[in-house]
């Protein structure tokens, strides 16, 4: 029988020398593996482990609610958010009312990095929006998690370099494989019918799509919010307000700055 992966969390109720060895002390008597362990907040660990069956989990999670000296707060399958608190020893912060919006700082550059590129190594469709001001990070880190993810990048639109807007691709780049990005101001402020005919076109691709600015992109396109799978916002602090008259603003184009992308 395969061996099964759970994540176990508990908080420590009384710090006392030898905790840690006991829990473990305990996994070993179950004939339970210990894969990872790490701090994921304040005085919280997280565990993932391996069992051989749903029952040794049952014998744990009895025996740890006898414990004054901790108290359980999940024990679960892990989802990718229980991973990367493993991996990074911090939880990724979740808006309380959309679960499907995640947020991050600057400093927490190499946590997102690490959770795109999870999504992107998912198959099949997935719609990401991300949402920040301008010069935080943004595109930097959709190519950089692109890269951990072993996937190909391409721009539909964008201004990293300079601003590009295409209308078409050639044969090999409509490959599912690929990860495809869209600046959704650039899209919707400065592009033509034949690039919106490709923008549909990608969209029905059983591939990873990454829009910046999804609220302009929605504002102007039948898409809908309800459309993007998750969304992620990224600020320069956890304070600072992404102010869309301000982003704007740092994507105001001529005429001129498009000569030679129309490809």
């Amino acid at each position: 029988m395969e061996r099964k992966e759970w994540y176990l969390e508990y908080e420590i109720v009384i710090n006392r020398p030898g905790l840690l060895g006991d829990i473990s002390s305990l996994l070993g008597m179950l004939s339970i593996n210990i894969v990872t362990i790490n701090g994921v907040d304040e005085g919280r660990r997280g565990l993932l482990i391996l069992a051989n069956d749903d029952d040794q989990i049952e014998r744990l999670e009895s025996i740890l609610n006898t414990m004054d000296t901790i108290r359980v707060i999940k024990i679960r399958e892990p989802k990718l958010r229980d991973r990367m608190a493993v991996r990074h020893g911090r939880y990724i912060q979740r808006d309380a009312d959309d679960k499907k919006t995640f947020r991050f700082v600057r400093d927490e550059l190499g946590l997102l990095v690490d959770f795109m590129a999870e999504l992107f190594k998912m198959e099949g469709h997935k719609l990401i929006g991300i949402r920040g001001m301008p010069r935080v990070g943004k595109t930097e880190s959709v190519v950089a998690s692109s890269v951990c993810a072993n996937k190909r990048w391409l721009f539909v639109s964008s201004t990293l370099l300079k601003q590009t807007i295409r209308n078409q691709l050639i044969e090999d780049e409509y490959n599912a494989d690929n990860l495809f990005i869209i600046d959704g101001i650039v899209s919707t402020r400065r592009a033509n019918e034949k690039h919106w005919q490709l923008v549909r076109e990608i969209m029905r691709l059983p591939a990873v799509k990454v829009v910046e600015h999804p609220d302009i992109f929605v504002q102007n396109t039948e898409y809908t919010m309800e459309d993007f799978d998750y969304i992620i916002e990224l600020r320069n602090n956890p304070d600072e307000e992404i102010v869309y008259d301000m982003v704007q603003k740092n994507h105001m184009f001529t005429d001129s700055d498009f000569g030679g992308f129309d490809f």
